[in-house]
């Protein structure tokens, strides 16, 4: 089976999806400087899968640490790349941060592949680049028009997107697929994996679920002024086990040579838009834990409202996200459970 390089395998969205291609048969291996999840998360991935993909601790803005690995797995026939800094408010205070851990990386790993004759690529992108869009275009399909991003952590994704369009322009044999998603949330059912930052959590959910754990005395809601139903920003939120098998679809679909364009652009999501006030009521609904919250000032960055139009990636990837969300906070909810060791 094909081998694919998981950049950033150790996180999130790249554990699960580790889990998930390996599951298919592919031999795997994962890049991560570790700087944002936990090697401990291998184990995890082995509890799960039965096996323990191949692991290399590197930083992928190190072009000679790339140029090793690269050397040393010569028969990589795809890579997923999520290596990246990922939280909206950090990168308002710490642009630069950003622009050297998203751009390099990207780069750098571009290099390599044309270096190395790897001729696949699947982009971790995000609905960032749509900024916030007019009500004609909700819900956002991949013909929205791409805004000027309202944070460095976006601009560094339609940053990359351009790069990726100006290196195929210029390299015939590349193939690439921008994924786009909306708001990751959830663990896998096994509870063996899940989200896990180090520090302060950036997303909504991690705080629902520290909250309900008693870790934190209370969750902010940021902003209940939004031109929305109950005040608080609408966001598309995805189950990331749903999520990840989007990402085993688009590997499919390139290594059979099936793309239609050089650069294939998909959103993911489910279609619906939830509040962050709908989130926290379902959350309590489901799980009988009560959330002390408090309504907060809006935080810079943020946008009010955004939900997908997955209809291209349900037709022509043949996916879609219909894990109802029930489902997705009780197993958020579990893996909090579990890795506080409260159950």
């Amino acid at each position: 089976m094909a081998r694919i390089l998981v950049t950033g395998g150790t996180g999130y969205i790249g554990s699960h999806t580790v889990v998930e291609l390996m599951q298919k048969g592919y031999d795997v291996v994962i890049v991560d400087n570790l700087s944002n999840s936990n090697q401990a998360v291998l184990d995890g991935i082995t509890a799960i899968v039965g096996s323990t993909p191949d692991f290399v601790q590197a930083d992928c803005c190190d072009r000679v640490a790339m140029d090793a690995l690269f050397a040393q797995y010569n028969d990589i026939e795809g890579v997923i790349h999520f290596a990246a800094s990922k939280a909206v408010n950090e990168s308002v205070e710490q642009p630069l941060k950003y622009y050297r851990n998203n751009v390099i990386s990207l780069v750098t790993i571009l290099e390599m592949m044309k270096k190395y004759s790897v001729k696949n690529i699947v982009f971790s992108s995000s609905c960032t680049v749509y900024g916030q869009p007019d009500a004609e275009h909700l819900p956002v399909d991949e013909t929205a028009p791409i805004q000027k991003a309202l944070s460095p952590y976006g601009n560094t994704k339609q940053i990359n997107e351009e790069i990726i369009c100006d290196q195929a322009h210029a390299d015939s044999s590349l193939h690439a697929t921008i994924l786009r998603y909306f708001n990751p949330i959830g663990a896998h059912p096994s509870a063996m994996i899940g989200e896990l930052p180090n520090g302060v959590p950036q997303n909504l959910l991690p705080f629902v679920t520290q909250t309900a754990a008693g870790l934190r005395a209370e969750l902010k809601v940021f902003g209940d002024d939004y031109n929305t139903p109950d005040g608080s920003c609408i966001r598309d939120y995805i189950y990331v086990v749903d999520l990840a098998k989007a990402h085993v679809k688009a590997v499919e679909r390139v290594l059979a040579g099936l793309p239609t364009e050089q650069v294939e652009v998909f959103n993911l999501g489910t279609g619906r838009g939830l509040s962050v006030l709908e989130i926290l009521r379902t959350f309590i609904q489901v799980t009988g834990v009560n959330i002390p919250y408090q309504i907060v000032g809006r935080r810079e960055g943020d946008i009010e409202q955004v939900w997908a139009k997955p209809d291209k990636a349900n037709t022509v990837l043949g996916w879609s996200a219909d894990t109802p969300i029930e489902e997705v906070l009780l197993s958020a909810w579990k893996w909090e459970q579990k890795i506080r060791s409260l159950d």
